[in-house]
């Protein structure tokens, strides 16, 4: 096997603006959304007053899986995709279209609340808090999560969803309209996320700067040139400054 060597460290551009993904960049998303899916059962059987069939996750998936296979929409739209979900375990349990409705709502606002209720990494918010007072910052993610929920949307000059560019990364819509919005060229732009393709191959296809936050030391699995990487954000800001010089 070839040994693989970090991409060189460039004093070229001088970085204006830095956009960040969410869910595994700023906190732990799978301990988030279990805990999330969890209490929400829990909260849904409490208020029909009967027990549900959830099934196995194999089933939770397939059942997804094949609704977004009838609306490819739900791919981005993922307030849609939880509810319609939700529909789908319970509503043999309502005779009433309006009182269904009700409750799907009501079991939404419910799961999103939880779903906002994370544990950020270390140092995070106070390094955005650093970086906000130099450079704009931006939300660039595929996920449901509002800054604005979490206490830390005043740090960033923009934030956007799929929801908002009907597409996921790694497509360029995200990207295109960070730089519309923060009128930044891409080559004054860092892009920082943790995954491999939807973060930094999307990014990078565009020409946009990047940075790996890779917390557990996985292997580079793209090509030959893995990208600067770090796995605690107290390195963050010291790396930015050695990479770009700002």
């Amino acid at each position: 096997m070839k040994t693989l060597t970090q991409e060189p460290i460039k004093k070229m551009s001088s970085i204006q603006l830095i956009t960040f993904d969410l869910d595994d960049t700023f906190w732990d998303i799978k301990s988030t959304i279990i805990n999330a899916e969890i209490n929400s059962r829990k909260w849904s059987e409490d208020r029909i007053g009967e027990k549900i069939e959830w099934g196995t996750f194999e089933d939770f998936m397939k059942i997804r899986n094949e609704l977004v296979k009838e609306d490819t929409s739900l791919e981005y739209d993922l307030g849609m995709l939880r509810k319609k979900t939700i529909a789908h375990h319970t509503k043999k349990f309502f005779n009433v279209a309006k009182d269904l409705d009700e409750f799907i709502e009501d079991a939404y606002i419910f799961f999103l609340e939880e779903r906002h209720k994370v544990t950020f990494y270390d140092d995070v918010v106070s390094v955005l808090e650093q970086l906000s007072a130099k450079y704009k910052l931006g939300v660039l993610t595929n996920g449901n999560a509002d800054v604005n929920k979490l206490g830390i949307g005043h740090l960033f000059d923009f934030s956007i969803s799929s929801m908002d560019v009907k597409n996921n990364k790694p497509d360029k819509a995200h990207f295109v309209k960070a730089r519309e919005l923060s009128q930044i060229d891409f080559k004054n732009t860092l892009h920082v996320g943790d995954h491999q393709v939807n973060d930094i191959l999307g990014a990078r296809k565009l020409g946009i700067n990047t940075m790996w936050f890779n917390l557990n030391n996985l292997d580079w699995e793209i090509d030959e040139n893995p990208p600067i990487q770090f796995n605690k954000w107290s390195q963050f800001i010291k790396l930015v400054e050695k990479s770009y010089g700002n």
